[in-house]
């Protein structure tokens, strides 16, 4: 099994190095996805993230309403809306939609597994993003493995219509419902990141449940500041 989750690993962090000089985490640092839904669940949810670096302090909020298809697939819909700094107001960024679909009952196999497959189109912009790839979790005792490997295209008023790779980790420690620490990478893009993070749920019945989650990852492979803190709500019944 850990042989399993090695290779695993290994394969994963292959397929996002690339040589070449560090430049700024754009996208990279957002949440780390888990495999499971809740069948026919529907959410709520809101995400904030203020990340600084030499270009200044850049702010983005996420709202999203979702609604699970089936017993093993949800859809999402996310407006997004980012502060001019110019201005110092916020304004709509774009919109994206998302999908999900847990591949594998829950404890059945060695891990479990998961697909994403995201589209966002930037508000007043000719152009478009799409992200897809597999999710994989691990539970090993109270700790919990959590492994996305996307691949990422944008296309449209871009520079560069490439295809690029990133990959997220998560090792969590499942301390209390509420309160779970977990150490998070962000790799892609030509940026490494780690660092601390926490979560909770709070249940209030078989179907209703508050999650939260907070980061704060920081570049490994730059000399200049990058770091980026992230929060969010997210609200299923």
């Amino acid at each position: 099994m850990r042989l399993r989750l090695s290779l695993f690993l290994y394969v994963a962090l292959l397929f996002n190095m690339q040589p070449s000089v560090a430049e700024p985490s754009d996208g990279v640092v957002d949440r780390v996805y888990h495999p499971y839904i809740l069948p026919f669940e529907r959410e709520l949810e809101w995400r904030f993230m203020s990340r600084q670096n030499e270009d200044g302090n850049e702010l983005l909020q996420r709202i999203a309403f979702g609604h699970a298809l089936s017993e093993t697939v949800i859809a999402k819909f996310y407006a997004v809306g980012s502060r001019d700094e110019q201005h110092n107001d916020f304004g709509l960024e774009g919109y994206e939609f998302e999908l999900r679909w847990m591949m594998t009952e829950q404890g059945k196999y060695w891990a479990d597994f998961g697909t994403l497959l995201e589209v966002e189109k930037y508000h007043n912009e000719k152009r478009w993003e799409v992200t897809t790839g597999l999710v994989m979790e691990k539970e090993i005792g109270q700790t919990s493995l959590t492994v996305n490997t996307l691949l990422v295209y944008e296309w449209g008023d871009v520079p560069d219509q490439e295809l690029k790779t990133q990959l997220r980790v998560k090792y969590r420690y499942r301390w209390m419902p509420l309160l779970q620490p977990a150490v998070e990478l962000y790799t892609g893009d030509d940026f490494v990141g780690i660092g601390p993070a926490f979560m909770g749920i709070k249940r209030f019945d078989s179907r209703r449940q508050l999650k939260w989650e907070l980061g704060f990852i920081a570049a490994i492979d730059s000399v200049s500041k990058d770091h980026s803190l992230r929060f969010s709500l997210e609200y299923e019944f």
